[in-house]
């Protein structure tokens, strides 16, 4: 096999594995570069109608990495919504991912968690905060969970720092558990610091 037709077929193979992706910003990246590689593979061998439609979607690739990336923290395409700890809806969220959230947090068990805020983007749940009221004014996060969809983005930002969905129950920080300061990096960048097992947010009104 020449080199040409391996690279042709590696750009077939990047397509196919994109379509494989339950991530969507993975799946639109690999996608866009297997396109672009049979771009340039059509073109060698004057294909010009696989010349042409890979080009346009490309494009289309180009244009939903451009609005993913750009509304990424954008708190006007994220609500945080307050829902009772027995909600139906939220059983049914923790219910549907149950092995996934067992996954990174096992053990985890959400009867203790009265305070529970759903995600959303526009009507698609993308993640789920559970805490309770650890004493001091503390909120103790039990789970913080993104749907394997969107794991490529940090909507628990909108629940920590762009709502005021803490302070609205009187409290002025929140505490991480231990076992999110591996499986979660993101929360160092929101303004999470150690403080002895634990990582802290110190909240602020908006």
């Amino acid at each position: 096999m020449d080199v040409l037709s391996i690279i042709g077929w590696g750009g077939s193979a990047l397509v196919v594995a994109s379509l494989l992706q339950a991530r969507i910003l993975r799946l639109r990246v690999l996608n866009l570069i297997g396109c672009v590689i049979l771009v340039g593979f059509n073109l060698a061998i004057g294909v010009w109608p696989m010349v042409g439609m890979n080009a346009v979607l490309a494009v289309i690739n180009v244009v939903h990495l451009w609005r993913l990336l750009r509304h990424r923290h954008d708190e006007a395409e994220y609500q945080v919504l307050q829902v009772n700890d027995t909600d139906a809806y939220l059983g049914h969220v923790l219910a549907q991912h149950g092995k996934d959230i067992s996954r990174f947090n096992p053990g985890f068990t959400p009867s203790a968690s009265p305070y529970a805020f759903l995600v959303q983007h526009g009507d698609r749940t993308v993640g789920v905060v559970l805490a309770h009221d650890a004493g001091d004014g503390r909120a103790q996060i039990d789970l913080d969970y993104v749907l394997p969809k969107y794991r490529d983005f940090t909507p628990g930002e909108f629940v920590y720092r762009r709502s005021d969905v803490f302070t609205d129950h009187g409290f002025h920080q929140v505490l991480a558990p231990p076992r999110m300061r591996e499986s979660m990096p993101y929360l160092d960048k929101l303004g999470f610091h150690p403080e002895g097992d634990h990582l802290i947010l110190n909240l602020e009104r908006h």
